[in-house]
């Protein structure tokens, strides 16, 4: 009898870990898109390729739509009230002009709604977070290196992370 008890209590032992494990995932399949897609606009700004910069933008739109916030957890949510409107109002403007100047200081508030969402969303990889002197701009990379997407060519490597996501 004690040993089908011990069976029993591995076996829901397991089954909370697996929900457990399921639901983190579904929650960062949530946000997923929205990160994604902001890494492609920081790569076209730091190629300063206005067209695709636009384009990604509209795709960071969709993707901003889409999030069911009853799926996100406790702190993902809190933060997401807290920046939605401007990520939406950031990406439409991005997404409006081709002008590259323009288009970088709109990055600059969306990198910093980022960057708060980022922070509660535990992502699966590490991420950094650079910062650029010349500009006083903050920006997310995947990348351990720095290019700087307010500079694109002209100051690429100019910059220094600040701090890395885990």
């Amino acid at each position: 009898m004690k040993s089908i008890l011990k069976g029993l209590v591995a076996i829901i032992a397991l089954l909370s870990v697996t929900v457990s494990a399921a639901q983190d995932k579904s929650q960062a399949g949530q946000l997923k898109p929205i990160f994604d897609n902001y890494f492609q606009l920081n790569n076209a700004l730091v190629k300063s390729d206005s067209k695709a910069a636009a384009a990604t933008s509209t795709e960071l739109l969709s993707a901003l739509t889409a999030v069911k916030m009853e799926s996100l957890n406790e702190a993902e949510h809190t933060v997401w009230m807290k920046v939605m409107d401007d990520l939406n109002k950031d990406a439409l403007a991005i997404s409006k002009t081709q002008d590259i100047k323009k288009q970088r200081a709109s990055f600059k508030s969306l990198s910093v709604n980022t960057y708060e969402l980022m922070k509660v969303s535990n992502p699966d990889q590490p991420v950094y977070y650079n910062h650029c002197p010349m500009v006083d701009a903050n920006w997310l990379s995947m990348e351990k290196g720095i290019k700087n997407p307010y500079y694109g060519a002209q100051m690429l490597t100019c910059g220094k992370t600040i701090e890395t996501i885990k």
